[in-house]
């Protein structure tokens, strides 16, 4: 099975299909603009890859009031009264540091190596990222 690429924008949109379809099954597919080589990956196919090779990390602490939740090296932390609730409210707070990740942090230095991390929330449903943070794996 060879790799499909393209050399152009043009070129690749003319063979959209195969294209896409090269992706679906998991063959290397890329296209070139300009200098920049750019891969067309399935999704479900990458968010499983980063599940795996992206461990959470996710330190849980039970407190006196309830649970807390939080991720070392990185700025996301959540608490909740149940343990269910603080892995909830860590959803949305992964979900809410992708967003300012894609709006503002992706240059800055301490932020940049968490590309791989912020497709995996972005690709990911709330069920999925639930399990990623718990260890659990779908």
């Amino acid at each position: 099975m060879t790799p499909v690429h393209y050399d152009s924008y043009t070129e690749a949109r003319t063979h959209l299909k195969v294209l896409l379809d090269a992706a679906e099954r998991g063959r290397v597919a890329t296209v070139r603009r300009d200098s920049v080589r750019t891969a067309v990956v399935d999704v479900e196919r990458l968010r499983h890859y980063l599940a795996t090779v992206t461990p959470s990390r996710a330190q849980v602490v039970p407190e006196a009031d309830g649970w807390s939740v939080f991720i070392p090296g990185l700025p996301v932390a959540a608490d909740g009264a149940s343990f269910d609730e603080a892995i909830s409210e860590m959803v949305a707070a992964l979900r809410e540091y992708a967003e300012d990740w894609q709006d503002h942090l992706l240059d800055a230095p301490n932020h940049r190596d968490n590309w791989g991390l912020v497709q995996l929330i972005s690709l990911s449903d709330d069920g999925q990222l639930r399990d990623w943070l718990v260890g659990e794996t779908r």
